[in-house]
């Protein structure tokens, strides 16, 4: 998800420093925050022991895990940006409860109500604001804010390692990092520096990754950026003039990349967005159906509630931003920068899905499917060969599955680039069959088959 608007300055960071509580007093209203809807744990995670600098977590146990706890899967969520707080993802897309609009006495007030689909109904949740200086997360100094993915997954690691120590049992959980939009970077980074650091630790510090999740992606930005003139033409959002006005946009992209001048092919990107923005008139490029955008604003409201943060355990006089353009700032030069190579690895050594909602108009079907067949792999070729199977839910098309070996593609219909916003029962199934590895998930079947997901146990 891009940044929007921030007022963020180095002295907030040094503010937030100051208000740094590490232990979360969960007394608040029942009205605004049912004890019920509360995450099991909260609070920050440590990156560096040489300063304050820590991630802020929100962990929400497994409804109805089908295993005992230690065997239940953990799965992590990261939200984009670069510098976009999880919490959207929490209470907008993913988490248990979603925060809606109410009407009491003609006057509009912010509630919780059940999200139909949350993602921990058989799995652990936990949501981290990344990086530093993300959300409710703490940067010592904006100059700690990491400048690139290597950066990243230094501070996640210490943050997962520190998350795994506080409770015995989170130790064998399995477990499956997951993540939209810029997360299609972040991602990748955590899961490659896991799975090179584990070999040089004992066995009781390795941590246990079993599969990454990258939903509406951006991975490999050179040839992600050379797509959206296409994408746009070919869905008669512009005509043959505009989408030569748009490919010449993106070779001046691609061209800044291939000079190693990344700021300015970063700044090259936008032009392109904010172009095929212009040109279509469309509300959001994140989903070309909708009339107006992805209404967030509720979530940020909520969370700067004071009584809010404190059942978070974070300082009420902290303000909370959907997105900090300093973080933003800090990782400009990484944006156009390429992960692909991470995901070769990892596609070899653990399970990756790549999921996308059809309407995204930014990082979806048709970027995805460009870079991922330049792909150096050995199950390429007959990944690209298999058959993109009609997947159903509960009886009905919920979109597409193609999978080989380890590599999973899914689209997702009906959604944009906040997928489980747009279709939350039906990103719930794909990620617990994915995980599970039930029905398209699991062993390859030929033809149209439906998931066994009921919905609720």
């Amino acid at each position: 998800m891009a940044r929007g608007k921030s007022t963020t300055n180095a002295s907030f960071f040094l503010l937030k420093l100051l208000l740094l509580c590490f232990l979360p007093d969960h007394s608040i209203s029942a009205a605004i925050y049912p004890k019920e809807a509360l995450p099991a744990k909260s609070g920050y995670l440590p990156v560096d022991p040489a300063t304050n600098s820590a991630i802020f977590y929100a962990f929400y146990e497994a409804q109805s895990p089908t295993s005992s706890l230690s065997k239940t899967p953990l799965l992590i969520w990261l939200q984009g940006g670069p510098g976009c707080s999880s919490m959207i993802g929490n209470l907008f897309e993913l988490g248990p409860w979603r925060v809606v609009p109410s009407q009491k006495q003609n006057v509009e007030h912010l509630s919780l109500e059940p999200n139909p689909g949350p993602w921990n109904r058989l799995f652990g949740l936990l949501f981290l604001d990344n990086p530093i200086g993300t959300g409710f997360s703490i940067a010592a100094t904006p100059e700690e804010i990491p400048r690139d993915q290597e950066g990243v997954a230094k501070h996640l690691f210490a943050a997962i390692t520190s998350f795994i120590s506080l409770d015995p049992s989170f130790k064998s959980r399995p477990i499956y990092v997951t993540g939209e939009s810029y997360a299609g970077k972040y991602v990748p980074a955590i899961g490659y520096y896991i799975l090179k650091k584990n070999p040089k630790l004992p066995a009781s510090q390795r941590l246990n990754l079993k599969g990454l999740a990258i939903g509406d992606g951006l991975t490999d930005p050179i040839i992600q950026v050379a797509t959206h003139a296409d994408n746009a033409y070919f869905s008669g959002l512009v005509n043959e003039r505009q989408k030569g006005e748009l490919e010449e946009l993106q070779r001046k992209a691609v061209e800044l990349v291939k000079m190693g001048n990344w700021s300015a092919a970063t700044s090259a990107r936008s032009k392109v967005l904010s172009t095929l923005s212009n040109m279509t008139g469309l509300a959001t490029l994140y989903d070309f159906t909708k009339k107006k955008p992805y209404q967030t604003d509720y979530a940020t409201e909520f969370l700067n509630i004071a009584e809010v943060k404190k059942a978070l355990g974070v300082n009420e006089s902290m303000e909370f931003e959907e997105c900090s353009d300093v973080v933003g700032d800090a990782l400009h030069e990484d944006v156009m920068k390429s992960v692909k190579y991470m995901v070769e690895f990892l596609v070899k050594k653990s399970k990756v899905l790549l999921y996308q909602g059809l309407y995204d108009l930014r990082d979806g079907v048709v970027s995805t499917e460009a870079w991922v067949k330049t792909m150096k792999w050995e199950g390429i070729e007959k990944f690209l060969m298999a058959d993109r199977e009609i997947w159903k839910v509960n009886g009905e098309v919920a979109g597409y599955v193609q999978k080989w070996g380890s590599l999973t593609h899914v689209v997702v219909l009906g959604a944009g680039h906040l997928l489980p916003a747009d279709q939350a029962l039906n990103s719930q199934a794909m990620i617990e069959d994915w995980v599970l590895e039930n029905g398209q998930f699991g062993r390859h079947e030929n033809g149209c088959s439906s998931s066994n997901f009921r919905g609720a146990l």
